[in-house]
C-alpha cells in the first residue's frame, strides 16, 4: 500500500500496521468451480456465511456497478462482487468499498461456488492461505447467502485513501455508516480513540459481529444498530461522516447531525464525493479522482438503470465516460452524454461536484452554477431546475 501511494499519512500508516486485520475476517470466501467444497458454505453458528458488511444493509457490501465497473484479477479471485446495471468490461483498476472491488459478474452468481478459508481450519496449508489472504491488498468476500455473495471487506489501499481524504484531526467525532467487519472502525478508533467513533449498521447480526471483532482487537467504539439514512443523533454532532455504501442523494439527516465545517465522504455514482458542510441544509464539494464502486444504502432502492443504447463500444471502455453516465442517469440521453464528454475534453471525476442547498441537490461539471448539472436522486424526484 505504501508503494502504491495509499499510506502517505504517518498516523494512518501506524494504524494499519498495528490493527490486526485477521481478527476481523476469521473466515472469508474464494470463488471456485461448481461442486467444489465450500460452495455457499455457512460458517459455524451462522445462517448464511460469515459476519461482515451486508451488501443490502447500510454498510457497503460487495461492490456494485451501474455503468460497467471494470473488474480486477484480485477482486474476482476473492469474489470482489458484481452488481451490474449496464454491461461491464473486464480489466483495469477498479475501486473498492469496505466492500471490495468490482468483480466479474459471472464469478459471483449462483453458477460458481465458494470455498471458505477460515482461521480454525485443521489443515495447516489452508490456514496459511487464509492468513496470507487476510493481509493481501485485496477485498475479501465475507458473507454468502443462498449461493450469492452479498458482502466483502474492503481493499485496504482504498480504505487508506478514504481515511486520508476524511482529513480527521485530533478530537474529531466521526460517524461511520456501515459497520461491516468493524475493521474500518478499529482504524478510526486507533487514530482518534474509542470515545470519538460511532459505527452504524442496519443489520443486528452485522453490528454484533463487528462489536465482537472490535473487542477482540482491544477497541470499544460505539456500535449502533440503526438506519444509516437517519444517521445516529445519539452521538451527534459529528465533525466527520464516512459512508461505505452508495447513496443516490445525500440524506438530510447527515447534514443536520454535523457541526459547521464538517466533512462528509460518501460513495455516489461510482465515485467518492467529499462535501464540506456549511449548515444543516447546505453542503458542497467535489469528487475524488479515484473510482469506487459500492452497493446502495439499504432502503434506498437499486441504483438507476444506466442506458447505453445508441453508443459505440469504445467510449464504454473509458471509466470517465461511464462515470458521467452514472452521474446523469435518468436525466440525460446516452448520446447527449457522449457529446458532452467529448466536447469537454473527457473530464475526470475531479471536475465534478455536488451541491446540497435546502431541498435541492445536484451534481455538476466544473461549476455548481455552470452549464452542466443534473439533479440527484430518482428521475422526477426533484423540482425542475435549469440544468442544461
Amino acid at each position: 500500500m505504501v508503494a502504491g501511494g495509499g499510506l502517505t499519512d504517518p498516523a494512518w500508516r501506524t494504524a494499519f500496521e498495528e490493527v490486526p486485520r485477521h481478527l476481523f475476517v476469521p473466515y472469508y470466501y474464494e470463488t471456485g468451480a461448481p461442486g467444489e467444497a465450500g460452495t455457499a458454505v455457512a460458517a459455524p453458528g451462522t445462517a448464511a456465511g460469515a459476519p461482515g458488511k451486508a451488501a443490502a444493509s447500510t454498510g457497503a457490501g460487495a461492490a456494485g456497478t451501474a455503468a460497467g465497473a471494470p473488474g480486477t484479477a484480485a477482486a474476482s479471485a476473492r469474489a470482489g462482487a458484481a452488481s451490474t446495471a449496464a454491461g461491464a468490461p473486464g480489466g483495469g483498476a477498479a475501486g473498492a468499498g469496505e466492500a471490495g472491488e468490482a468483480g466479474e459478474a459471472g464469478a459471483v452468481r449462483g453458477t460458481v461456488g465458494y470455498t471458505r478459508l477460515w482461521r480454525d481450519d485443521p489443515h495447516p496449508l489452508r490456514r496459511a492461505r487464509w492468513l496470507a489472504g487476510a493481509y493481501a491488498d485485496a477485498p475479501l468476500a465475507t458473507r454468502v447467502r443462498d449461493g450469492e455473495l452479498i458482502t466483502s471487506s474492503s481493499q485496504p489501499s482504498l480504505m487508506a485513501r478514504m481515511l486520508h481524504a476524511l482529513q480527521v484531526r485530533d478530537g474529531d467525532r466521526v460517524l461511520e455508516i456501515g459497520a461491516g467487519t468493524g475493521y474500518n472502525a478499529a482504524l478510526l478508533a486507533h487514530r482518534l480513540g474509542d470515545a470519538h467513533v460511532t459505527t452504524l449498521d442496519l443489520d443486528p447480526e452485522i453490528t454484533e459481529a463487528a462489536r465482537n471483532h472490535l473487542a477482540a482487537a482491544g477497541f470499544r467504539p460505539a456500535v449502533v444498530t440503526g438506519d444509516g439514512a437517519r444517521g445516529c443523533p445519539l452521538h451527534a454532532p459529528y465533525d466527520r461522516i464516512i459512508a461505505t455504501c452508495a447513496v443516490a442523494s445525500i440524506p438530510s439527516a447527515w447534514l443536520g447531525q454535523c457541526r459547521p465545517d464538517a466533512l462528509i465522504l460518501t460513495p455516489l455514482a461510482t465515485g467518492l464525493i467529499a462535501l464540506r458542510v456549511a449548515g444543516a441544509r447546505h453542503a458542497e464539494g467535489r469528487f475524488l479522482a479515484i473510482p469506487a464502486y459500492f452497493v446502495p444504502l439499504r432502503g434506498s432502492g437499486p441504483p438507476p438503470q444506466v442506458p447505453t443504447h445508441g453508443l459505440p463500444s469504445r467510449p464504454l471502455l473509458d471509466d470517465s465516460f461511464r462515470f458521467l453516465l452514472n452521474v446523469a442517469a435518468g436525466h440525460m440521453e446516452p448520446v447527449e452524454a457522449l457529446a458532452l464528454w467529448e466536447h469537454e475534453g473527457r473530464p475526470g471525476r475531479e471536475r465534478y461536484g455536488v451541491t446540497v442547498r435546502g431541498d435541492r441537490q445536484w451534481a455538476w461539471l466544473d461549476d455548481p452554477e455552470g452549464a452542466y448539472g443534473w439533479p440527484l436522486g430518482p428521475p422526477g424526484r426533484l423540482q425542475p431546475f435549469p440544468y442544461r
